[in-house]
């Protein structure tokens, strides 16, 4: 059985299908699961690798106060936060956000704060590699913006 708020971080592969069925069957009650699922980009083709670091228990406790956040401001039954660490390649999947609650408002909603917050708040730090050469990824204009939204 999950909790309110299941929290993950890992490095091994998630099994998108098993994670969505069994959040689902555990949330009794609701009429809606809203699921995310995040992919490692390649957009020009060039990308080797992606690094992902992240600090143990830092990383667990930031994502647990941002859906304990997410359950205050909207009804949920549960919700699922899944996020990678370690050394990804392109079109792997990197993290995941599951939400349910009795109306489906509350769960888009609900997802999208914790993709906004995930993306631009939670303690990853990710180094793509490139043709031999790596660089650190910066905060990007748009995910700072979009916080804005939940004010």
């Amino acid at each position: 059985m999950l909790t309110a708020a299941d929290i993950r971080v890992q490095e091994a592969p998630f099994d998108l299908g098993a994670e969505a069925s069994t959040f689902a069957a555990s949330q009794t009650g609701m009429g809606a699961v809203v699921t995310f699922t995040g992919i490692v980009r390649d957009l020009d083709g060039t990308l080797d690798y992606m690094q992902v670091e992240h600090y143990p228990g830092m990383t667990e406790k930031a994502l647990r106060s941002i859906a304990e956040d997410a359950h205050k401001r909207w009804d949920l039954g549960g919700s699922l936060i899944i996020h990678r660490h370690g050394r990804l390649a392109p079109d792997d999947m990197i993290m995941m956000v599951a939400t349910a609650s009795r109306h489906r408002k509350d769960a888009f909603e609900a997802a999208m704060y914790l993709m906004d917050y995930l993306k631009s708040r939670a303690p990853f730090w990710k180094k793509e590699a490139t043709g031999g050469d790596a660089s650190w990824v910066d905060a990007r204009d748009e995910d700072e913006e979009a916080l804005k939204d939940w004010s």
